[in-house]
């Protein structure tokens, strides 16, 4: 149940039209979990400021069940801001990524929930 959502300052006409695409593609070969699962959320347009200043900025989360931690998060952090920076122009210094390691129990899909 891997769940990227990114709030940026990145205007619309700015995000390329296969960012949903590739961004599930990127996660699909960080995390390794059934296609079917992704869920890619961006919202563009926002009124954000990051250090001050208005330029090009996001905020980003990630939730999976599993696959997250203090190691695995090193490298899903370069990996996601180095994707980020070469589709949407937003500087690793101007964004922050939250991981959430979601328990089975916790999220709910196709009328039950992961623990069932």
């Amino acid at each position: 149940m891997p769940v990227l959502s990114i709030r940026t300052n990145v205007s619309k006409d700015k995000i390329p039209d296969d960012f949903l695409t590739t961004s599930t593609d990127v996660l699909f070969k960080m995390l390794g979990k059934p296609r079917q699962y992704y869920a890619v959320h961006i919202l563009p347009d926002q009124m954000m400021s990051f250090s001050g200043t208005t330029e090009p900025c996001a905020l980003v989360s990630l939730g999976c069940i599993g696959k997250l931690g203090l190691e695995e998060n090193k490298g899903h952090t370069k990996t996601l801001m180095a994707h980020i920076q070469s589709t949407l122009g937003v500087e690793p210094t101007r964004m922050y990524i939250s991981f959430n390691n979601e328990r089975e129990q916790d999220v709910g899909y196709n009328m039950k929930t992961f623990a069932e």
